[in-house]
């Protein structure tokens, strides 16, 4: 299992890339960042500081969307981070959440996030594409590689994701919602002639050490209030008798509404809807071993990586426990000699 690091761009970039920095240290392969340009700093910029002063970890959005940058810039910021620091780029890509209701609009169609997964990954991996009636590419792009992860909870966005996507991101470590919508993203890449297993899999949730759980909830229940705004999209689509699990669906029904601007913040005073069970289904806290545990019942259901949210108080010391204690233990382990 792969291990990411999902970070926010607050002010200062210095202390974003040194969280960075630390995880590379700590044996995390990815760094990711929220991607929503009023609320944080300006996650491109930042990627070129990480990358020129790390050198192994992969970056990336969680998640970027189609409506908010023009996809051939989108293209052709990857192809160009590309060339300078060697295919080190990843894409996670939704519909839109914070960034486009900000700024008062509304998450894309789905058949627009299709169509620009299309044209990025084309221009991204130094090919042509058809786009506004012309063929493009970029002429000083040679070997640039780019993997599209799509972020998704609903039905037809599963359907999407294992039609078209490299990988699938889900946010939440829910065993059971994990399971099922696995299992929904490969059924549907079988039905269109692709290889199910050929889709990597990512659980993005907050990851907290600690033994306090009342803190730990505390300062994580944002998390399941960022997903409600999902979920409500779903229930709102689909009704409540749906095929979503209900373990998904039910907890939302007290909330009354969100502020985007405590968006992803511990202490968000619009997520007291969310109950402990949730925080503790949706992330995964407590000891190494409680982590460790966890994250082997997510392997067993063909989770590729797991990305832990840092929002929290505990960012480092997270982190250190990480790379001491849980990656070496959910590495094979090999001996020096039989």
């Amino acid at each position: 299992m792969d291990f990411g690091a999902v970070l926010q761009t607050n002010p200062p970039a210095s202390r974003t890339i040194a969280l960075a920095k630390l995880a590379e240290q700590h044996g995390f392969s990815h760094v990711w960042t929220f991607d929503s340009h009023l609320l944080w700093q300006e996650p491109y910029v930042i990627y070129s500081q990480i990358l020129s002063q790390t050198q192994r970890v992969i970056v990336g959005p969680m998640v970027t969307n189609p409506a908010t940058r023009d996809w051939t810039v989108t293209a052709s910021t990857y192809a160009t981070l590309n060339e300078m620091f060697g295919n080190r780029t990843i894409m996670g890509i939704g519909r839109g959440d914070s960034a486009v209701r900000v700024t008062n609009g509304a998450p894309t169609t789905l058949k627009t996030l299709r169509e620009s997964i299309h044209v990025i990954r084309e221009l991204a991996n130094s090919r042509a594409v058809e786009y506004n009636g012309a063929t493009l590419q970029f002429p000083w792009s040679t070997g640039s590689t780019l993997d599209v992860w799509v972020a998704a909870y609903g039905p037809l966005a599963l359907k999407l994701t294992g039609e078209v996507g490299d990988g699938f991101i889900l946010q939440m470590a829910d065993l059971d919602v994990a399971e099922w919508m696995i299992k929904t993203v490969r059924d549907a890449a079988e039905k269109v002639g692709r290889d199910p297993m050929a889709i990597k899999f990512c659980v993005a949730a907050p990851m907290y050490i600690g033994s306090d759980w009342e803190h730990m909830r505390d300062q994580n229940r944002w998390f399941g209030g960022m997903v409600g705004n999902h979920v409500a999209d779903i229930v709102a689509k689909y009704g409540e008798g749906s095929a979503v699990p209900t373990a998904l669906t039910d907890y939302i029904k007290g909330r009354e509404g969100y502020d985007y601007n405590e968006h992803g913040r511990a202490g968000n005073t619009h997520t007291n809807f969310v109950p402990d069970e949730i925080v503790d289904r949706f992330c995964i806290l407590g000891t190494a071993d409680q982590h460790i545990e966890k994250l082997k019942a997510l392997k067993e259901l063909g989770v590729d990586q797991f990305a832990g949210y840092l929002q929290h108080d505990n960012k480092e010391e997270t982190l250190r426990v990480y790379g001491e204690t849980v990656i070496p233990a959910m590495r094979e382990h090999i001996t020096a000699k039989a």
